[in-house]
């Protein structure tokens, strides 16, 4: 009888080892104290209308421009983030007539000086910067003058041009090779 009492203890005590076991094997309890920080983008765009960058381009109109002329509007942009970036920039030329004018338009009759060296122009129409922008750096100016053709006529007169320029920014990290092959493009607005 007593070896009979000593194998049940054994088995029971074997039993409890396994149960304890298990139950330790799932319920096991750490804490970790992983602290992720990520840096962020961010930029600026510039518009100058002086050779010298000391007077911002007018958000009003420049007033008395003719046909001939070239007006001063350098287009910069500068990474006030903490990362790498890639730089984008959409233009879009507008002319809108006095309101006794019905014609269309001619958008080709202004002219914008590209930098086609450290800008390219994407099959989607942006200009893209070719190299990254670190932080802190300003970009080569995009363009820096607005020419308007002497082939304007008396249609132009009393119009507004315009020049919109909206710029973009997305991370270098991790996104392809250049600015062209990057991904996570924030939408056009």
């Amino acid at each position: 009888m007593k070896r009979k009492t000593f194998a049940g203890a054994i088995v029971v005590m074997a039993l409890s080892f396994l149960i304890y076991g298990t139950n330790a094997y799932f319920t096991a309890e750490d804490t970790a104290h992983n602290v992720i920080t990520s840096g962020n983008i961010d930029i600026e765009l510039l518009e100058w209308a002086d050779e010298d960058r000391t007077v911002p381009f007018p958000k009003e109109a420049v007033e008395g421009v003719m046909p001939g002329t070239d007006v001063t509007k350098i287009v910069e942009i500068e990474n006030t983030g903490s990362n790498p970036a890639y730089i984008r920039v959409k233009v879009e030329k507008d002319i809108e007539l006095a309101e006794e004018k019905t014609e269309e338009p001619d958008l080709g009759l202004m002219h914008l000086d590209f930098d086609n060296e450290l800008w390219a122009r994407g099959e989607d129409g942006y200009y893209y910067y070719k190299e990254a922008l670190a932080a802190g750096e300003i970009t080569n100016p995009l363009f820096a003058s607005v020419s308007f053709d002497k082939e304007m006529g008396n249609m132009y007169q009393n119009s507004t041009a315009r020049v919109n320029v909206t710029a973009y920014a997305t991370q270098v990290a991790n996104n392809g090779d250049s600015a062209l092959d990057a991904l996570g493009w924030p939408e056009s607005k």
